[in-house]
């Protein structure tokens, strides 16, 4: 079982009632655009660790309500069954004005009282405090200091640092230096996202001062997700080299699989674009962001470590193996170089 007590910082003992005896890993499988779904959510949850998804993944506020009614369903039999609770689960919210359904959504969260909000694209005290009021936590993206500083002050419980060469609005800074910087003034909840595929990331994420490993790419090879086989055979395919950082998809720098923008016609001469292409026709902003990433396919550097698909049991249980491994590595240095007395 995973469960940090850190003297320093917030950390995740600060919230027992969601984390203590439910983790049995320190990993959030990051909410994905059309690929992320309640089988996917509740499979991670089952497995312990903090499953998630876009509101926007349903079309409809009601549908989305109906998607967590299956959810807290499915993890209530499942805690009977086993008479262990599942790992909290989480929604993520674009905080935007181009979001029309963010009132509406927010609403359904508050009513259902999910246990994690994650916000992305504005981080707003109202909607914080909403979330607060009936004991959920809200969980912030992040690519560099100001936006971190003003999430802060919006009273957010976490960070969650994007960094150089993650899947989607990726930033571009190396999250050793975005750690410490971000730990000079935040003591909340960190979670550290960008290029992480196996368990060796996930500690090698602790060790570099996060709480949480943040990892999205991953999931889009697992049975339960929602990704095309061709979209998941791409990622078993491609190298670092393949993955474009390009505005020219949404107008938003994201990184995206080369092979699947050359397919519709995105150019290399094409991906330094700062505005979005011209699709053909005019959109609101959210059909807009979905016919793009219907076919234009996002996934991170970390795809040289992904080789197949697994069921989320399976990749779960082979992170949980690589993970105790790696600890295990690093004990034995103390060893090596005579510091298991210092």
């Amino acid at each position: 079982m995973f469960y940090i007590d850190r003297k320093k910082g917030m950390s995740l003992a600060k919230f027992p009632h969601l984390f203590e005896d439910r983790l049995h890993l320190p990993l959030v499988a990051a909410p994905m655009f059309l690929i992320s779904g309640p089988r996917l959510v509740t499979s991670c949850c089952k497995e312990g660790i903090v499953g998630t998804f876009p509101a926007l993944n349903n079309r409809t506020t009601e549908g989305f309500d109906q998607w967590l009614d299956d959810i807290r369903t499915d993890l209530d039999a499942c805690e009977q069954e086993t008479g262990s609770k599942a790992a909290p689960y989480g929604v993520n919210l674009i905080v935007h004005h181009t979001n029309p359904r963010l009132k509406a959504d927010l609403e359904v969260c508050i009513r259902h009282k999910v246990p994690i909000i994650i916000t992305s694209l504005g981080a707003v005290s109202d909607l914080v405090d909403a979330v607060h009021d009936y004991g959920g936590l809200v969980f912030h993206d992040v690519i560099n200091k100001r936006h971190a500083q003003k999430a802060v002050e919006a009273g957010v419980d976490g960070l969650i640092l994007v960094t150089a060469g993650a899947g989607g609005h990726a930033g571009l800074l190396n999250p050793m230096p975005f750690i410490h910087e971000i730990r000079k003034f935040f003591d909340g909840i960190i979670l550290l996202s960008g290029c992480l595929s196996t368990g060796q990331d996930i500690a090698s994420s602790m060790q570099m001062g996060a709480d949480l490993a943040y990892m999205g790419t991953r999931f889009i090879n697992t049975i339960e997700s929602n990704a095309d086989d061709d979209y998941r055979q791409m990622i078993i395919n491609a190298e670092t080299s393949d993955i474009v950082y390009t505005a020219a998809v949404s107008g938003v720098h994201a990184n995206f699989i080369r092979q699947s923008l050359e397919a519709v016609g995105i150019t290399k001469e094409m991906w330094g674009l700062k505005k979005k292409i011209d699709f053909g026709e005019e959109l609101d902003a959210q059909k807009a962001e979905a016919k793009a990433w219907k076919t234009i396919w996002s996934a991170g550097q970390g795809v040289t470590s992904i080789e197949e698909t697994l069921s989320v049991k399976n990749l779960v249980a082979r992170l949980r193996r690589e993970f105790v491994q790696s600890i295990t590595d690093q004990q034995s240095l103390l060893e090596k170089y005579g510091l298991h007395h210092a």
